[in-house]
């Protein structure tokens, strides 16, 4: 890709920006659209008494911009639970780390790659961006030996970020505890898998089995009743038949012939006597009784024992999990009986796989626009067309990313089909599990099936027989699309999630179509946590990937991580309403990928060094790969525990 056509994509999606944040910025003023750009303060703002026409409401100004820099952590946290603070954190992480790369990158190393010699020098719009990665700097070279100082400065200071980011985040998931300890789910547990009797109900079995093993913590329970949409189908077909019950022929007087009577009988509703309407309804009930429960308990500590033991000899019985709380708890899975859990998880692995595979034609399509002169040699009918002016940069520059993204819509919610799938007993735990498949998506379809599909396309026969080679050309010669994705991924879309494109035509076909003018159109959103949390960390893994490769990519991250910043401040304090969190469980999420992608960028770097003939560099890159891994672990055994369970003296 020559450098005229990223600088066509950076126009191209910097005019988009900047067009959608002035439209922003005049929307939001306009009393029409407060229940679009001001849903988590509607209630309060729609008492207020809006006055008449004022100019100022049509004049763009970036005051949300100071009001988004100036809220505090406290505010963060009250608006939009910890959740929201670990995303904050997540993006000041990613923005000084690459920060510092970027000074790194394009004072010391870039330089270094631009007169590498192997490439002869053009006008500077005419160039290739490969002039500016590694590929172009000479095998043997002593330069080398640059590239793996920053190395080692981008690892350490990764290391360190991430060890005082992780101890914060630590300390603010303990006072979260601390701060609501007379929380009902702390006190509650909910079982599974009861075992059925003939003789008693799920209730009396419960009853009996915790007044047997907890009886001084054991205070009561509440069964699951089945009242979903099918299950009230079942129960409605039930009665219709039961009062449409077929009867025996009667005879006649004379004893002769049948009567004409009708072949229905009409019976009472309940049961057919009123002294027995007790006893059927009991009866209806223990029919309606679901193999689960909730069990509540005295103290926190009991309940935390009792959530995380085993019950019973079987594992597949008697199954107990903490309590989400009551907002968060997702009720249609919950009846889900829990042996068919493992057969739904096989199933959707199948179908993940296939997904996969599929997902890799748009993929290869992308990889096919981004060479243009091996998209001219397979259809040459285009080459009148990809010879106009302008034309080549627009389609190798910018093309290739918006195909790419316009396919990747489907991911999220499919992902999130699966999660609910999976039985997930709550929100946050189904749109946490959905976050931690987009990512895996992300990572090995954007990422490496972008990598290995284009290098299918330069050399199909030789990609499998030396990955090294892989690694040390690939990957360096994929940069240059990635930076047109992180244009358009990445700063476009920050744009779009601000301007709410969804709630605005929402908005204005209820009010002018629909004539609703009390602003009561859509309901209040949660954050996208399983859209944005992998969208972040995947612009993170591009940026380690290509910190020392092909650091002409930083920049764009450090601006995009900037405007991030402002844009997801803005919507977590006015946009989006916290129904319920996961405590800050995003966190690890985010370390074991920020870890991943360090290992990834020094494997990366062991074989550019080999490859490019550099054994002393190479070697040194070794002992940074164990260090790394050993902080890994010592994280993992340090922090990670507080984020699985609560602790139980708190």
């Amino acid at each position: 890709m020559k450098l005229s056509a990223l600088l066509t994509s950076a126009g191209v999606n910097i005019s988009v920006c900047v067009v959608l944040l002035i439209l922003y910025s005049l929307l939001r003023k306009q009393p029409t659209f407060v229940n679009v750009y001001f849903s988590q303060r509607f209630a309060r703002v729609r008492t207020r008494q809006l006055g008449g026409f004022n100019f100022e409401r049509f004049v763009p100004s970036p005051s949300w911009i100071l009001k988004a820099w100036e809220a505090s952590d406290d505010e963060i946290v009250a608006a939009g639970g910890l959740d929201a603070f670990v995303l904050v954190r997540m993006i000041v992480f990613s923005f000084r780390i690459f920060s510092i790369a970027t000074t790194l990158g394009l004072f010391l190393v870039v330089p270094l790659n631009y007169f590498g010699q192997d490439i002869k020098r053009q006008q500077i719009p005419a160039e290739s961006l490969e002039v500016f990665t590694i590929v172009n700097v000479e095998p043997g070279s002593r330069w080398f030996w640059v590239h793996c100082l920053a190395l080692y400065i981008i690892s350490c200071s990764a290391c360190l970020l991430l060890y005082s980011e992780y101890k914060s985040i630590s300390k603010k998931r303990l006072a979260y505890f601390s701060s609501s300890l007379s929380r009902p789910s702390y006190f509650t547990v909910l079982v599974r898998s009861i075992p059925k009797s003939k003789e008693e109900s799920y209730s009396q079995t419960l009853e009996k089995f915790f007044m047997n093993y907890y009886a001084s913590s054991y205070l009561s329970h509440q069964i699951v009743y089945r009242s979903g949409y099918v299950q009230k189908l079942l129960i409605d077909a039930e009665e219709v038949f039961r009062m449409l019950k077929t009867t025996q022929k009667e005879l006649m007087i004379c004893g002769i012939c049948g009567g004409a009577t009708s072949s229905f009988k009409m019976i009472t509703n309940g049961c057919d006597r009123d002294e027995g309407r007790d006893d059927c309804d009991g009866s209806d009930l223990r029919k309606k009784e679901s193999a689960a429960a909730l069990v509540f308990f005295r103290n926190r500590y009991a309940a935390l024992v009792a959530s995380q033991g085993l019950q019973s000899l079987n594992p597949m019985s008697w199954v107990t999990d903490p309590a989400p709380e009551p907002d968060d708890m997702y009720w249609s899975n919950i009846c889900v009986p829990y042996r068919l859990l493992w057969i739904r998880k096989i199933a959707l692995l199948v179908a993940s796989i296939l997904f996969v595979a599929f997902f890799l034609v748009p993929v290869s399509l992308t990889q096919s626009l981004v060479h243009l002169d091996k998209l001219q040699k397979t259809f040459p009918f285009l080459r009148g067309f990809l010879k106009r002016t302008g034309v080549p940069q627009l389609v190798t520059g910018y093309l290739p990313s918006v195909v790419l993204i316009l396919f990747s819509y489907i991911v999220p919610p499919l992902m999130m089909l699966f999660s609910k799938m999976e039985g997930s007993i709550s929100r946050s735990g189904r749109k946490r599990s959905a976050c931690i498949k987009v990512l895996y998506f992300f990572i090995w379809n954007v990422f490496f099936g972008n990598i290995v599909s284009g290098s299918v396309i330069e050399r199909f026969n030789k990609i499998f027989k030396d990955v090294n080679n892989l690694l040390s050309t690939a990957v360096p010669s994929t940069a240059t699309f990635f930076m047109t994705y992180v244009l358009t991924s990445g700063w476009a879309s920050l744009s779009v999630e601000l301007l709410q494109p969804f709630g605005l035509i929402c908005r204005l076909f209820s009010r002018f179509i629909m004539r609703n003018m009390d602003g009561s159109c859509h309901g209040t959103l949660t954050f996208p946590y399983h859209t944005e949390v992998p969208r972040i960390l995947l612009f993170g893994l591009f940026g380690f990937a290509y910190a020392i490769l092909a650091p002409v990519i930083l920049p764009f991250l450090v601006v995009y991580y900037s405007i991030a910043y402002l844009v997801y401040r803005n919507q977590i304090l006015n946009v989006y309403v916290t129904k319920y969190q996961t405590g800050g469980t995003y966190w690890p999420i985010v370390h074991n990928t920020t870890i991943f992608s360090m290992v990834l960028m020094q494997i990366i770097a062991l074989a550019v060094f080999g490859f490019k003939k550099s054994s002393s560099t190479s070697s040194f890159t070794i002992p940074l790969i164990i260090c790394t891994l050993l902080f890994h672990e010592y994280c993992r055994q340090r922090f990670e525990p507080l984020f699985k369970d609560p602790p139980a003296p708190v």
